[in-house]
This record gives C-alpha cells, structure tokens and sequence, in this order.
C-alpha cells in the first residue's frame, strides 16, 4: 500500500522542478513511510511513497519496462498477479522483480490501457507510456484506492490524497458550494465532486487517459455492477458457491511477506472472515478490536468469544469521549469534511494493529453484497405498502400529510411518522435517496450561510443516488438499493473511512467481501434469497452462521455506532460551542450559526435529536480552521 502523485504539463519541455515533487510526496508521506522515488523528465513528473508488502527488497518504485519507456506509480495489491506473471513469461516477457506492480507494465504493454479489466484487487495508479506521451490514471472497481485530480489549460495534477495536489503550488483553492450541501446531506460527498472546486476525484471503475494535448478528457468507465438474478439455484447451491468463491477470496487477500492480521469487530462478516483466514493460516491469526465504556454500544463481548473460539492472538482498547479531541488530527488526514463518527474508533484500531502487523484484513462489503442493513428491509416494507397504495392518494394524500407532519423526536416512536410518509409517498429511488440523507429539506438549506444558498439553485444531492438506483432491474427494490449503495455510500463513506484512517498509521487494510467476483457472484443471487421474511442477509447467514459462536451468530446488525448523541449533551458541548457556534469561527462564512443555535438547543433540551447534524457541523469547523485560511475563497458557484 503506498502514495502516489504526480503531474503532467501541457508543455513537453516544460523541466520539472523536483523540490515540488518531493513537498507532493512528503505530502502522503504517511501512506508509504518505508521508502521514496522519482521519474521525472521534461513535462512529467511522477513520485512513490512506499509501503512495503510484497517484494521488500526489490518492490521500489517507479518500475519501468526493459527500456524504461513505460513507467508506473502504483498504490494497492493485485491479488491474481502470479497468474498474470506467469501468463505474460510465456509470451516472452522478462522481470526484474518478484512484485505485482511490475505486472502491470508488461500486461500494459500487451493490452494498453484495457490492462484494468484483468485485475483483481484494489489499486490506483498513475502509468506513462513516453512513446505515446500517454499518461494512463485508473481506480480499482469499487473505489478501495482513491485518486484525486486537478486540471487546468497548463497541467493535470493527481495524488492519492487532496493532501498532494495542495502541495502543488499552482493550485487554488475555492470551496464548491454543491459539494457542501452534498456533505451536510450524506455526512460525506459523493461521486466525482471533492470539497474544492477545481479537484476531483477518479470514480471507481474508471480509467482516464490524457496527453499534454487533451488534459481535459473525460474519464471512461470499464466495470459496473450488474443485477442479473439467476432463479435456478436453490439455496443449498447458493451456500456452497458463496462458501467457494469467499474461501477463494480469503486466501488471495492473505498473500502478503509480512505477517497478516485481522479486524474483529464482534459481527457477522467480520467473525467470518477471521474464521476463513485461521482456517488458512498455520500460525494463529492476530486479531484487534475497539469498544466503548457505554455497553449498550460495545461489541467486544461477542468479538472476544470468536477470538477465543480462533484461538487468535487478540488486542482490544475501549474508546472513551476524550478520543475525539483526535478530531483535530482526522481533518488532517481525512482532508475533507468527513462526518461517520465511526472514523474515530477505525482511526484508533488502525493505530493499534499497526503497532503489531502491516496488513489487516477486514469484513467489510458483506451488507452491500447480500442485503445486510436494517434499512433495506425498512424500506422494503416501504415499498410493500407503497405498492398497496394508490398513487394518486400517496401524492395527494400522504406527500402533503409528510410535508406537514411534525419531526417531534420527543414523541413515542410509533407516532414518529413524518419520514415514513414523506417515503410512501416517493418514489422506491427518491425515498432511498431520502433515507440516506442524515440532514434532509428544509433544515439542510436554513443551515447553509444565506449568500450561498442562491448559488445552489437547483442542486439536487439525492440525483447521485436515484441515478446509481436506476442500474438495478425495475421493481426489484433492494438491488436499487444495494447499487445505490456501491455507488455512493461505500466508496465515498466506509471505504474513505477505512483509506484514511489506516493509512495515517502506514497500515493496508484488505477487504476480501468486496472482491468483484465474489460481488459478482452476489448480485446474481435473487433479492428474495438475501432478505427473507425481514430477516436480512439470510443466505449469507445460512452459508456461515456454523462457523461463529451461537451468540454472535444470532444477535441482529449492530454496526459500529458511536454514542454521538449523548457526547454531544456531556464532553463535547465546550467544542462545539467553541468551534461552531461562537461568532469569529471560521465555519460561520459557511453555515447559518443562528439556525445551528437552534438545532443545538434543542439537542442539549431532547426536544430534538440532531446529534448527527451537530456532528457534520463540528467536523465541517475544524476541517475549516485547518483548511481555508485568510486568502481561501470561502464559496464559489458550481
């Protein structure tokens, strides 16, 4: 696992001034502690942070072909890279490394830029082909690596934090209003959009390539998740492919030269995996979890009884509210407003395991793959009533009753009915969309600063989600979900998450749930076989619930929750106050802070549950007083 950067001008002759491409790397210097290198030759420069997992001594990058014509920069582990090596010898091809980022040259030799489609793993990487002065940028399938870009008439700037391109010199900031309303909506921003205007990011699945000529070509899609339900099968079939392409995935993702570990957070897709992988190692596997002083919200009973049953090596530490003055240091390594509160118990487990080991495995994807979360089968129930009901009296009728109904958290919560009627009376992709938002209409735009709310005009942040709803078959209302999900929620939430919070501590983190042919394999599996009778994840369940403790094996989905609300009432009401509300914080050229008085006062009072808005606002304030100095335009017209 490692960072990459580089840039290249539109000017072939234009030098190359080191210095910057050393400050770019020093940048991500984090993500690859263990070494450093540089190709830099008249109008491209590209640098390597390296973090040693395959081929210690001979993995260093940049890695070139024979004649050093094609040179790559490359951030992740391709898991088929054996097979590949092996097939490219045949065909004439020599090596001077036993790594898997020298594949990638010769495969991109024999099949261009087409090379992605036969990768297996996760990645980002920057190549450069001199004879075609073709600079090729590609982002693994589910958006596991990241990549950001900055373009303009003179040069294209990329790195694998936002972090490296504002390194560069030549890149100004501006805050892009719409990426704020989509932060204040999901409590991150999706899709290509980064917080900055002018800096994006490479999708998932996608390839990008560019000349000095033609900087600003768009990005090409080569994989997306396709929803084909395959009815022939019955369930004993079903388990036994899930168990064989899972095991399969395990045992490439534990292929490594430094000792593998495992996240074990006392849930189903975690306790799997650790099952799987101690089946496959000879020595015990080494297992780390985090938990909480409030039990109601600590998993580490249960994840101590799998490690006991694995007879793993197991670390475990107990998150306290103190934890979040860490928040200063998530902006940083974050780089943009990020909102799960669930980044500060990963932030700190990641630091735990890398004390121990280099490389940890962990469970997530399993909720995507097979319809884990609550809300999926919330709102399939949703959509069941939505189906009884006539549409002509869902928009007449119930759209206007929602609109009107008050959001009263103080009420029993069967009388809590706004977003349920708000829903039914949606459509299956609008109401999801409504559902994912964590701040919805009308309070999102009474808390974004007055001035901007005229540049948002029509910004809709649910568009993303309906769009990415519509690539499942219609009327099969979970697979809405599910792609909806892939395409937004787990790219751009837990697997930023995940990124950022390892790699501040120089770990690799392998998801072996999200492998594409294990998803693959999921989203031919009929809706019906994954949520049955509102039990969710039922033929996953059926697949491995034998290989947990009865106890973990039939609790329902916690999640990793964070006792935001409360902390907000007790430890943390001296930093809001101080950060977000107080008139000079640097946040109130972004926000309303009078309306955010409102919502906290109604928190602190119970009258109101905001706990997770309070929390985006005190998030989006420190990213603020870290980012957008003196000479930062706040706010720009998207």
């Amino acid at each position: 696992m490692c960072g990459i950067a580089g840039i290249l001008y539109r000017s072939v002759q234009r030098p190359l001034n080191r210095q910057s491409l050393m400050t770019m790397g020093g940048a991500v210097s984090h993500r690859g502690p263990d070494a450093d290198g540089y190709w830099i030759e008249p109008g491209i420069g590209l640098v390597h942070r390296r973090l040693s997992i395959i081929d210690l001594e001979g993995g260093d990058q940049p890695i070139g072909n024979e004649d050093g014509s094609v040179q790559i920069v490359f951030n992740g582990e391709i898991y088929n890279y054996r097979e590949l090596r092996a097939s490219l010898e045949a065909k004439g091809h020599r090596f001077a490394t036993q790594s898997d980022t020298e594949v990638l040259v010769h495969l991109y030799e024999e099949e261009g830029a087409a090379l992605v489609e036969r990768l297996r793993g996760m990645f980002a990487f920057a190549l450069w082909d001199r004879s075609k002065r073709r600079l090729v940028l590609a982002r693994d399938r589910l958006g596991i690596k990241p990549l950001y870009l900055h373009r303009n008439r003179d040069m294209l700037v990329f790195g694998s934090e936002l972090k490296a391109i504002l390194a560069c010199p030549d890149v100004a900031r501006a805050v892009d209003s719409e990426a704020l309303e989509d932060y204040l909506t999901f409590g991150m921003i999706p899709g290509s959009k980064s917080i900055l205007k002018g800096i994006e990011k490479l999708p998932p699945g996608h390839v990008l390539e560019v000349g000095p000529e033609s900087l600003d070509r768009s990005p090409k899609r080569y994989w997306q998740l396709r929803f084909e339900p395959d009815r022939d099968p019955g369930p004993d079939e079903w388990v036994e492919r899930i168990r064989e392409k899972l095991d399969e995935s395990v045992r490439l993702h534990l292929i490594a030269d430094v000792p593998v570990g495992a996240f074990l957070s006392g849930g189903l897709d975690s306790g799997v995996i650790v099952a799987m992988a101690s089946k496959a190692l000879t020595e015990p596997l080494q297992t780390f979890s985090i938990g909480f002083r409030e039990e109601s919200f600590s998993e580490l009973p249960y994840a101590r009884q799998t490690a006991e049953r694995y007879g793993t090596q197991h670390t475990e530490e107990v998150v306290t509210p103190d934890a979040v003055e860490l928040l200063e240091e998530l902006a940083h390594y974050f780089d943009e407003p990020f909102a799960d509160p669930s980044a500060v118990p990963t932030y700190l487990v990641s630091r735990m395991a890398s004390q121990s080991v280099k490389v940890v495995l962990s469970g997530d994807g399993g909720d995507e793959a097979f319809g884990g979360y609550a809300r999926y089968a919330h709102d399939l129930k949703e959509s069941t009533l939505r189906e009884w009901l006539p549409g002509w009296f869902r928009h007449a009728v119930l759209g206007p009753l929602g609109n009107r109904w008050p959001k009263a958290d103080w009420l029993p919560r069967p009388l809590r009915a706004k977003t349920l009627l708000t829903n039914v009376a949606m459509e299956a992709d609008q109401a999801y969309a409504n559902t994912l938002s964590q701040c919805r209409m009308p309070l999102r735009r009474r808390l974004i600063a007055r001035d901007l709310v005229t540049s948002l005009n029509g910004h809709d942040p649910g568009r993303l989600v309906v769009d990415a709803f519509a690539s499942a078959p219609r009327g099969d209302a979970l697979g809405g979900m599910i792609a909806a999900d892939v395409a937004t929620v787990l790219p751009d939430d837990f697997l930023v998450k995940v990124d950022r919070a390892s790699m501040a501590h120089g770990l690799e983190v392998r998801p072996p749930l999200l492998d594409h042919q294990l998803l693959e394999l999921a989203a031919t599996i009929p809706s019906d076989w994954k949520i049955r009778e509102g039990t969710t994840k039922w033929i996953f369940k059926r697949a491995f619930n034998h290989v947990l403790p009865p106890s973990v094996a039939s609790r329902p989905k916690h999640g990793f929750d964070v006792p935001i609300d409360d902390w907000l009432r007790g430890p943390l009401r001296e930093m809001i106050e101080d950060t977000v509300l107080d008139p000079h914080a640097r946040v109130g050229g972004l926000i309303d802070q009078e309306m955010a008085r409102r919502i906290y006062r109604a928190h602190l009072s119970g009258t109101g549950r905001h706990g997770q808005t309070l929390w985006s606002l005190l998030v989006l304030a420190r990213w603020a007083d870290r980012y957008l100095g003196s000479n930062v335009k706040l706010v720009t017209k998207s």
